[in-house]
């Protein structure tokens, strides 16, 4: 049996957020986007004005045993505003290593987002996931998330690199 404990992150756990980042952009397939590094995460996380939170999911040795706590997974999320429903927090990524998935340690990364939304009078809990990933799917709408695609016909578009650069007419 693992313990696992869900903390917040601290600045000294960027290398291991990193490392998880990276996990989870090759499940994705997207391994070629990852395009931060450990001092980004430091500086944008940690700094005095947070551009995001995270909180990690970490194994602890059980009794008798002599290993180092290991961070296994993570859940990375900022705040942000609906104009019909006031505050809301963003789920950006939540992963947790294959070999320790399938024992609730997602769900308990979710649950605590979901106590600091509410502690911070945030009325939503918003995230996204990829359109071949049904095991998450599945787990969030088993925890009670609505399918926004299938409820009211939301699709998610981005603006990046040179096309933001155009826009802003730089």
């Amino acid at each position: 049996m693992v313990f696992v404990q869900i903390r917040e992150a601290k600045e000294g756990d960027c290398g291991n957020i990193l490392r998880l980042i990276r996990e989870l952009a090759e499940f994705e397939k997207l391994s070629d986007q990852v395009k931060i590094g450990e001092e980004d995460l430091r500086a944008d996380g940690f700094g005095e004005n947070p551009f995001y939170h995270c909180l990690v999911a970490e194994s602890l040795p059980g009794p008798g045993e002599s290993q180092e706590p290991c961070v296994v997974g993570y859940g990375l999320y900022y705040f942000i505003y609906s104009t019909w429903k006031g505050r809301n927090v963003y789920l950006e990524d939540i992963y947790v290593k294959p070999e320790y998935q399938g024992q609730g340690i997602g769900s308990k990364i979710i649950k605590k987002v979901a106590e600091v939304a509410l502690d911070k009078g945030c009325s939503q809990f918003r995230l996204s996931v990829l359109d071949w990933n049904k095991r998450a799917m599945d787990l969030y709408k088993a925890l009670g998330a609505q399918d926004l695609t299938e409820a009211e016909g939301w699709h998610s578009f981005r603006f990046e690199g040179e096309v933001m650069r155009k826009l802003a007419g730089k």
